[in-house]
This record gives C-alpha cells, structure tokens and sequence, in this order.
C-alpha cells in the first residue's frame, strides 16, 4: 500500500500536510477496496452464525493487520511524523454489543475467516448500542452511544426484505461490514436495519417511546425490559433479526442449487445464545409457505439449527408468555403449538414442554428439541448442563450434547494490542505460532533465561506507562506504574461479584488505615456497565466509585492503595488495559460463569489469574498448573448442593465472620455515606446481610488469603515473570482458531 499515492489522489496534499481524521478516511477507503478484492470462502455449504451481539471493536488496525499491511503503513506514517495509534483514535467504536457473547461472536468471524470457512454472521445494525456510561455524583448515567458517521465500514446492499409484525410491515435493509481473515479470506457481517429508524425520539439519557417500533427498532442493543413495552420490544427486535436471516438464508441457498428438502445439505445455523431462536419456527412458517409439508419441513429445520448455551443462570433462559407473542408475531404461535405438541406426544415431562403450564414459551427448550447439536462453552460447564442443569435433556438427547472451550483471536488480542510482546515472541520462536498457537509452547525452553524474563518485565512496564498515559488523557487520574495492576473488567453482574472484589478493597484500606502497608502499592482496576434496571449492580458502581473517591482523599492510605473505575468500559479500553494487567481478576461464583473470555486474554498477555474453579479457569488451571495460578474458594459442586438445599445464610456468616463484618459494615459507613447516596448504600448493605445470592461471604477469608499470597510472590520478581512466560506459553489452546477448527469438525462440515 502506498499511502503517499492514495492521500495525493484524494486530497491533493503529502501524508504530513492530511489531518489525522483524512488520513481515517483514506485508510477506511483503501482497506474496505481491498476486503472487498480479497477471494471470498466458496461451497455448497455455508454457515450462518446468528448473533444479538457482535462486539467487533474498531476495525482499521484489525484489518491491517489481517491483509498483511499493518507495519508498512505504521512505518509509512511514522516516516511523514505520525503515529498509527494517532489515527486510531479517530475511530469511533460500533456499539453492536455488549460482553463476552458479542467478543466471542467476533472473534468467531474473524477465526472462521483465517481457517477460510464459509461462514457469514447475522445481526442488527443498531444505532445506539448498550449505551455509552457517564459517571456523575459517584454513579453510573447513561448516554446514547452513537458510532455511525458518513465514512464506516458499513457497506449498504440492495438487499431488502419484508418483515411482517401484527399491524406493522416493515422493510429490512442489510448492510455489510467485511470480516478479514488472517492471510485469507473476507467473509461478511450480516447487519439488517430498517430506513425509518428516528434517532430524535432519544430523550433524557437513553429514554425513548418503546412503542413507536418503526422509528425504534434498532436503536438500542437489549431495551430496558423492565416493563412491558420494553419485553414486547425484544421480540420485535429478536424476530426482524432472524426473520430477515432465514429470508436472506433461503435465497442463498437457492442460488447454490438447493431445492430446499435438502437445505441442511446447503446451509448449518448456529444460534448463539436464545435470542436467535425464532429462526426454527420462522423456517419451518416459510418453507411451509413454499409447499414443503409441516412435518418435513420440522424435520429439515432441525438438521440445520445447532444451539450454544452460554449461561447456567436461569433467568437468563429466555421465556416469552404466549400474549407477548401474540402481539407480536401471531403468525409463528400456530408452528410453536405444533412443535410443543409433537415433544408432548414423546415425552410425558412437563419439565421439557416448551409450553410451560403458565403459558410461557421456553426458548431454550424450542433449540434443543429442534437443533440436533447443543454444546456449552467450557468444560466446567457442559458438565454442569449435562448432570445438573439440562440433565432433563441430556437424558432424551445424550448425542447432541459436546463441549466447545471458548477462545479468542490472537490477532486483536496479542497482535494489535500488544505490539511489543508480539515482536518478543516472534524473535525467541519465529512466526509460526500467528497460524499454529499451539507453537508458542515453545516459550517454556526460556523459563529459566535470565534475559528474556527481564524483557518480560520490560514490557508489562511500559504497557503500564501507556496505560497510565491513556487513562489520564481520558479521565485525568494519574496511575502509579511502579504499583501492582489488578484488574477485573467485565460486565456488571452479581455472579461475576465485583462486590467480592470491593469487600477486599474496604479490608485493605482498614488494614492500611492500622498500619499494615503492603511492600509494593497496589492499583484496583475495575471497568463494567450494570444494565439501567439492574438496581443492585448499579449499587455495586456507586460503592466503587465511593471508595474511588474516599482513598484517593486519604493522603496515607494512597500511597499504598488506590482505585480506578474505568468509564464506558469497551473493547477499545480493554485493548489498553489486558496488556498492562499484573492480577486478572476471575472470581465468578464457581459453577455459575460459563467460560469467560477475558481470562483467556489477560492470560495471553502475561498476566496471572486470581480465580475460583469456574468456566474456562478449569482449563487454564491445569494447563498452567499450581504454581502459576492462585485459585481459591469453594468448588461448583459444594455450591450447587447450597443451592439445591437452600442451605445458606449469609447472616450466619456476617455475624460469625469479624472480618466480614467489619467490611460489609463499612459500607454504610460515615466515610462513605459522605460521598454518596445513602439510601444506595445501604440497600447494598441490606443485599448482603439478607441475600447475599451469589455467596461472597463464604469465599471471603481464601479469596483474601490467595490475593495476599499473589501479592507477596510478585515481589519476587524473576520467579513472577517465570509465571508470566508460562501463562503465555499455555495460551496457544485458548486460540479462537482451535475452538472455530473444532466447531466446524464436529458440528458444521463447511
């Protein structure tokens, strides 16, 4: 790529007289011309990956380096005085998603391209997003998160498609994005919108009319579902989605020569957590519409559908009641009641109707009688669906249940964001492990080099200093590089127990208050969003930000201990502070995290796991071994039975447990009440003492005995950066690439 040549064709002018936003522009141009160029995966059959989420991140940089471009460009910018990072920067962020299941959805697309699968992605194109996070008055606000400009990828199709509610018939329009593979292919992402959508009616924060669908539809990801209209709103969404993907499935398959009694022969659908999952109904309504017979056409639909379940939570099993339906899409309820009637008439147990007695419709329950492959996302928990959660199923359907152990694209997560561990690697064991992971296994012959380990150590240092220069441009707090990074960063929820993590905060600071001071400083790191309904999560923020604000006054306790809530914590930060992570805090509830993904990333850039036995933290556990993790807390099988009995009392613990309580208590304490809203606090406190669902107390003294250990160990600090080359080392399983290799070997044979 010859960026004089391009910058002079568009603008007249040399690389160092274009602004770095021209400079954008003319990259976005380029690169988007040259995915499109690239060859595209071929077959009869092609894979459809349906999603809600797709947390692609920005893609300039990503696709650069996937076409094999990034450092010829770096350089050509640098030699005209600019830096890459600079016109990154210009970026904004597509709010397509929201955690782990938008990231892995990504990173699937990105393997899925690298391995040359044929395999496109389909989504919604929303405006808005999540929602961008404010923090004001020590608590979290929210914004619209508005990332489409005149120059995106987004590439507008002539494809449209009818999508018919009850009363309402719109037209859906699908917009592409290219997904570049690794010295390889360019795929799509399917993203399907509609022309009438009004972002005027945003009012207040993210505040809208929810039943005004055709100027709201895909304004938001996930619509506060607090009331009805909010509930009614995701069907709507949840329906334009895969009623537009199995129209554009259809067509596809016909072009290639379907006759659609054999579209399963043409096409493979993986339906990504529940929301996608009235693509089976809507297949089976629309080749009935071409002829097919209702029971051939079940019988086709079920050889094409296979089901990921990301969650143990039940709540999180998605449930809509018949007359939400109705309402809705009425046309699908007749296929719906034939589909629960067919699982009636084999099995007499209630537990597995997909029409429950109170007239809700099971989604889960629809994808897994009428998808013929079920698999969850980490040993751990497969192994909770198939004997405790799901055993109903796995009893009826032993051979559609397997194990997919999640992983990510080493390309965004080593490659791009950690440049300087990228350029190590590669000069200790060339470049192979780009394409093969597994190869950076041979890292371990430098466990004992001197040399090497203190290049480590060079490294996570500087990506500190960076960190610590990005977060005070963005939010004028000043870290200490010289102090322990300890970071836990993902989305707020009560099983992830951030208020574990904040609990530990208030006894080091009481610690630190009496005097004992830890030997190198320590800097609590947290980044998460709390949905705008989820009171308690929002609690957990405002606790944070108070201690944030409390330590950060006290001239003593932080020279010794300070900490940071990020603000609209997103794929873009994440790519700042995975590199700079000393302590990853993994710390779920065991038996309730599915995998995780961020563990695997902080692992990958040298970073040591703080964790219980839960989700992928199994795997990284043994591969790692003992001394290379710091794991504590009770095992998933001690905590099921908890809740199988209803054994547990927080109360018990809070009034048995002085270091407990003298936390907990802290909570609504004076200190804390005079930076923040009272009334919060202590219905944060209450939550604890009375409920406390998520069992922190329980893991309190090991998690404080394990985090104070992992603190003690990093003193020593050739035997740390021992830790750190393992974890790198043993990443090469977590690759994207392998798990996308074993997706396709068992499931999809595209």
């Amino acid at each position: 790529m010859n960026l004089k040549e391009i910058l002079d064709k568009e603008y007249g002018r040399a690389v160092a007289e274009c602004t770095n936003e021209e400079i954008y522009i003319a990259l976005l141009k380029e690169v988007n011309a040259l995915a499109s160029q690239k060859s595209k995966a071929e077959g009869k059959k092609k894979l459809y990956y349906i999603s809600a989420e797709f947390l692609i991140g920005k893609l300039l940089s990503n696709n650069l380096i996937n076409l094999g471009l990034y450092e010829d460009v770096k350089m050509q910018l640098a030699e005209a005085g600019k830096e890459i990072s600079e016109i990154e920067e210009i970026e904004n962020e597509p709010s397509l998603g929201n955690g782990g299941l938008g990231r892995l959805a990504a990173c699937f697309l990105d393997s899925a391209a690298t391995l040359g699968l044929n395999a496109d992605g389909v989504g919604l194109n929303y405006h808005f997003g999540l929602f961008r996070q404010v923090f004001r008055k020590n608590a979290q606000t929210t914004m619209p998160d508005g990332w489409m400009t005149e120059n995106s990828w987004l590439n507008k199709t002539d494809k449209v498609y009818p999508v018919k509610f009850k009363g309402l018939d719109v037209m859906a329009r699908m917009y592409d994005i290219n997904v570049t593979g690794y010295d390889s292919v360019t795929n799509q992402l399917h993203l399907f919108d509609i022309e009438s959508v009004d972002e005027s009616i945003v009012k207040d924060g993210i505040d809208f009319d929810k039943t005004e669908i055709a100027k709201n539809l895909t304004l938001f990801l996930y619509p506060d579902d607090s009331d009805e209209n909010g509930r009614l709103l995701r069907i709507y969404q949840q329906y334009f989605m895969v009623s537009a993907g199995a129209q554009l499935i259809l067509e596809e398959c016909i072009a290639r020569g379907s006759n659609l009694h054999d579209l399963y022969d043409y096409a493979v659908i993986q339906i990504n957590d529940t929301h996608p999952t009235m693509v089976i109904p809507e297949l089976v309504r629309l080749l009935t519409e071409q002829g097919i017979d209702m029971d051939e056409a079940i019988k086709i639909v079920s050889k094409t559908c296979a089901y990921t379940n990301h969650t143990i939570l039940a709540e999180a099993l998605e449930k809509w009641k018949i007359e939400q339906l109705n309402k809705v899409v009425p046309q699908l309820l007749p296929i719906i009641e034939v589909l629960d009637n067919k699982v009636r008439r084999r099995f007499d147990d209630p537990s597995v109707y997909i029409i429950d007695k109170d007239e809700r419709v099971h989604m889960a329950h629809i994808d897994i009688h009428y998808g013929f492959s079920v698999n969850g996302v980490a040993w751990l928990h497969t192994e909770i669906l198939k004997n405790e959660e799901l055993n109903h199923f796995y009893r009826l359907y032993p051979e559609k249940f397997n194990n997919k152990t999640n992983g990510v694209t080493f390309r965004r997560w080593l490659m791009h964001c950690n440049p300087e561990l990228t350029g190590l690697i590669t000069e200790l064991i060339g470049d192979g492990w780009k394409k093969d992971a597994k190869e950076l296994e041979k890292l371990l012959t430098f466990k004992n080099d001197k040399d090497v380990l203190e290049k480590l150590l060079a490294i996570k240092h500087s990506k500190k200093e960076q960190l610590k220069r990005y977060i005070l441009e963005k939010q004028g707090i000043t870290l200490n590089e010289n102090s322990i990074f300890d970071i836990q960063v993902k989305r707020l929820h009560e099983y992830k127990r951030q208020q574990l993590n904040a609990l530990y905060v208030i006894h080091k600071y009481l610690e630190i208050k009496a005097g004992k001071v830890p030997g190198t400083p320590i800097t609590v790191i947290f980044g998460a969003k709390a949905a705008p309904a989820y009171i308690i999560a929002q609690d957990i923020i405002h606790l944070i930000l108070c201690l944030q604000e409390m330590i950060e006054k006290d001239a003593v306790v932080s020279k010794y201990l300070r900490v940071v809530m990020v603000e609209n914590y997103n794929v873009t930060y994440a790519e700042k502070l995975i590199p700079a992570c000393d302590i990853s805090e993994q710390i779920s509830l065991a038996s309730k995290e599915a995998s995780g993904t961020g563990n695997m990333k902080f692992m990958l850039n040298g970073a040591v796991t703080l964790g219980t036995e839960d989700g992928a933290n199994v795997e990284i556990h043994h591969l790692v071994g003992d001394e290379n993790i710091y794991v504590f807390g009770d095992e998933s099988s001690t905590v099921v039975e908890r809740y199988k009995k209803a054994s547990y009392c927080a109360k018990e613990y809070y009034t048995r447990n002085e270091r407990i309580k003298r936390a907990v208590d802290f909570i609504q304490s004076k200190e804390l009440t005079a930076l923040g809203e009272k009334g919060r606090l202590e219905r944060l406190f209450r939550e604890l003492v009375n409920k406390d669902w998520f069992m922190t107390f329980p893991d309190f003294d090991s998690y404080v005995a394990a985090r104070e250990q992992a603190y003690a160990d990093y003193e020593k600090r050739e035997e740390w950066a021992e830790k750190m080359l393992v974890n790198i080392a043993k990443a090469g399983y977590f690759s994207s690439d392998r798990t996308i290799g074993e997706y396709n070997r068992d499931i999809w044979n595209v």
